[in-house]
């Protein structure tokens, strides 16, 4: 099982487990070392009070009587000395017994076919083990509340240099291209090692970014011109007088164009980061995004014999970033158009969102959870298309901080919701 705790509480409480496991053997072995012995002693105590009670010449008048705490009978004997009935059974030697509510070490030896028993009350022994047990006990607690304080101080003391290096990365990306080295303010330890470890992949990241800015500078030059002069002939191409066919190629390599170059500038947006993605671009409210889609995509849907739904239950004044946007539901309404044949496409506006319903071929459940990763497409046997439309809306929610959803539709079809958060 993976431990979810943090290193310094680790290392405490291994500290706690280590003390209590050895104060544990420790109490153990001083208690069972006590316990025997006394019990050692104390059979040695007997035996030597039985002999010595033994030694007295005249068994029937005793002068000697045994210890405060001891208690010494005869079997025959008069008076005190009479033997209760339940030791005459009793075997010769050492042992423990209870009578009544007392227990008793008992001494038991026959001389000359005469039984005498020397008994010893616990009761004094048991009080010392009680408090033998308090005081282990209380040692016991002590020695682990001790490991844990001494584990704190010995984790603070240890973890201080991967906070500092965990504190110095966590603030490195404000400063990032100009940031020196960490190695060096490091020993050559665990912590040093880390921090090189560190510095090495920050500088094969550096090195990554200004390859991705030195592309997509390269992708902003090098592609926006050849679109535009498509996008250019394509509309000269159009203002002259052309056979059907070759109007809806041109059208169709127009829409193509104008797909590309919303492709590339959302790529470029991506591309930075969010905060900067955010600031200095177009943003548009998202009725007016809707209604710029369905004169392209309404007609497009319509003319495969679809029939085109638009509800409004928004017209809400918030405002987001018109590229993304556009992107966003354009991906969506040609992934509809893309595998409906029969039906309808629906486009649902909301308070904080929209809806792209179809009645398409819907998805099958197993594919159902990777079809926003790149290059996953609902049905392989389609020509057009390389499966990162729906990787790109993911991207895009992602980076704005939106949601999406994909859930099917019965009997068929696809049903994906956006939720736009705030503004």
């Amino acid at each position: 099982m993976e431990f979810k705790q943090s290193l310094s509480r680790r290392i405490v409480i291994v500290f706690a487990l280590m003390s209590a496991f050895v104060a544990g053997v420790f109490a153990v072995g001083i208690v069972a070392t006590v316990h025997l012995v006394e019990r050692k002693l104390t059979t040695m105590s007997l035996s030597g009070n039985m002999h010595r009670l033994l030694l007295v010449d005249n068994a029937d008048d005793w002068r000697h009587r045994p210890e405060k705490d001891e208690l010494f009978y005869i079997d025959g004997g008069d008076g005190d000395l009479s033997m209760p009935d339940e030791l005459k059974t009793l075997p010769v030697g050492f042992q423990e017994l209870t009578l009544g509510p007392r227990t008793y070490y008992a001494m038991v030896a026959q001389v000359d076919g005469r039984q005498y028993v020397l008994l010893r009350d616990q009761e004094g022994m048991e009080q010392r083990a009680h408090v033998l047990f308090i005081v282990v006990g209380a040692g016991f607690l002590l020695s682990i509340a001790l490991a844990i304080l001494l584990g704190g101080l010995l984790a603070r003391r240890v973890m201080a240099p991967v906070v500092r290096l965990a504190r110095q990365v966590r603030h490195r990306d404000k400063t990032f291209g100009l940031a020196p080295p960490l190695s060096p303010d490091y020993t050559d330890d665990e912590v040093g090692e880390l921090a090189r470890s560190f510095d090495e992949t920050s500088s094969k990241l550096r090195a990554a970014l200004n390859r991705e800015q030195m592309f997509t500078s390269d992708v902003s030059h090098e592609l926006r011109t050849p679109l535009m002069i498509l996008a250019s002939s394509c509309d000269l191409l159009l203002a002259t007088e052309l056979d059907e066919r070759s109007e809806r190629q041109v059208k169709r390599i127009a829409r193509a164009t104008d797909g590309m170059s919303q492709l590339v500038e959302t790529f470029l947006l991506l591309a930075r980061d969010r905060e900067a993605a955010s600031h200095g671009n177009p943003t548009a409210t998202l009725r007016r995004t809707a209604d710029e889609l369905v004169e392209i995509w309404g007609r497009q849907i319509e003319a495969k014999g679809l029939a085109f739904i638009y509800v409004v239950d928004n017209d809400s004044s918030d405002v987001y970033n018109q590229a993304f946007l556009h992107s966003v539901m354009g991906n969506l309404l040609r992934n509809a158009w893309h595998y409906t044949d029969t039906g309808f496409v629906r486009l649902t506006l909301t308070d904080k969102g929209f809806h792209v319903e179809d009645s398409g071929i819907g998805i099958p459940e197993e594919k159902r959870n990777a079809m926003f990763q790149p290059f996953v497409r609902g049905d392989e046997q389609r020509g057009e298309g390389l499966g990162l439309g729906l990787s790109l809306v993911q991207r895009i929610c992602a980076n704005q901080g939106w949601s999406v959803s994909l859930s099917s539709r019965e009997p068929h079809g696809c049903f994906f919701s956006v939720h736009l958060g705030d503004a």
